[in-house]
């Protein structure tokens, strides 16, 4: 859960989920959805889904204990050599050294290493530099009296050399460098997306979902947002959607006149819903901005009120109202509350 997240974020959702799912058999058995669901708010959903496919590993592989050695460990879904050895290190005192960014940057600045250390060379260099200096009979501890001299001291930008433990060894501030070490990274250009979204909604308050496979989520039919391919919605349950072509640069009017076409037409032309029927009854809900990494999004949304929903291929049927207590990402959530938020004037139709 810390991976990309803060550790306040963090606190109450871990003490959520662990309620749940009290053990690694808990959550191997749990339905995909109830783990999603308890994952709803975090983001990066992929993360919960290696961390039930990992469980169910270590139920069908390994007795429903976490293996020693650092093969099997790497084998599971969503392990790399970080997690692996900081797992390893400090359940089972196996001496690897664990290397995350905030130890990357104590050992370049003890080294006066300069550059992006991320790049490929430069981190096998902190990788073996580690390895050496790793106190092969605790490392456990040592791992994470690194990472927390990281994450408290030798922080980015101005770290509090006057109290580092470890100050009289450091290369970089006996150069008077510690401050521009590491290089700063170039940030990605900020890409910015329009996306049309269709909320139906029949006369007994359901509304229509989707969920499209990893295999079919292609610039027209779903919206990719990341160097992993993961979409915007992380491949859970959405409302109907497509990316908008070359209006990145135009206004929010000029968006918005479009977007009702370009909807109209990849329903009926991705999802065949053709019936005319269906948008005589068409709205314009708010736009609605939400960020994903470098992406800068907004979302145009129509409430479509039809007479029954229409089919749609992997699609299945919902309360609008609750989609908030639904498997579903914080833009689906965003998107319902502004439906409701249009319909709350009339309960009627709420």
């Amino acid at each position: 859960m810390l991976q990309q997240t803060r550790v306040a974020a963090v606190i109450p959702y871990y003490e959520r989920f662990l309620d749940r799912f009290p053990d690694v058999r808990a959550l191997a058995r749990a339905r995909p959805e109830s783990v999603l669901q308890h994952w709803a708010g975090l983001g990066y959903y992929s993360r919960a889904r290696n961390l039930q496919g990992a469980a169910r590993q270590i139920v069908a592989q390994h007795k429903g204990e976490f293996p020693r050695g650092a093969q099997a460990t790497l084998d599971l879904a969503g392990i790399g050599g970080y997690t692996a050895a900081a797992v390893l290190s400090i359940a089972y005192d196996e001496p690897l050294a664990a290397l995350d960014g905030n130890v990357a940057r104590v050992l370049a600045r003890l080294g006066a290493i300069p550059g992006d250390l991320r790049e490929a060379g430069r981190w096998q260099e902190l990788s073996q530099a580690a390895g050496r200096l790793l106190a092969r009979e605790r490392p456990g501890d040592w791992n994470q009296a690194m990472m927390e001299l990281g994450a408290t001291i030798c922080t980015p930008g101005t770290p509090r050399c006057l109290i580092c433990p470890v100050a009289s060894y450091c290369r970089a501030r006996a150069l008077g460098i510690a401050a521009e070490i590491p290089e700063k990274r170039r940030k990605r250009a900020t890409v910015k997306v329009n996306l049309a979204v269709a909320v139906f909604r029949d006369a007994s308050g359901q509304t229509l979902v989707v969920r499209p496979s990893k295999e079919s989520a292609q610039a027209g039919a779903s919206f990719r947002t990341d160097r992993h391919g993961q979409d915007l919605f992380s491949r859970m349950w959405q409302f109907p959607a497509v990316a908008m072509p070359g209006t990145k640069d135009s206004g929010l009017k000029d968006r918005t006149q479009g977007a009702l076409h370009v909807l109209r037409d990849h329903l009926r032309r991705e999802w065949r819903v053709a019936a005319k029927s269906l948008f005589t009854n068409t709205q314009e809900l708010p736009p609605i901005r939400h960020t994903v990494t470098f992406r800068e999004v907004t979302l145009l949304p129509f409430l479509m009120r039809v007479a029954r929903l229409p089919h749609l291929p992997g699609s299945r049927t919902v309360l609008l109202g609750a989609i908030q207590r639904s498997p579903v990402s914080s833009a689906t959530k965003k998107i319902a509350a502004a439906a409701l938020q249009f319909l709350a004037p009339n309960s009627d139709q709420a």
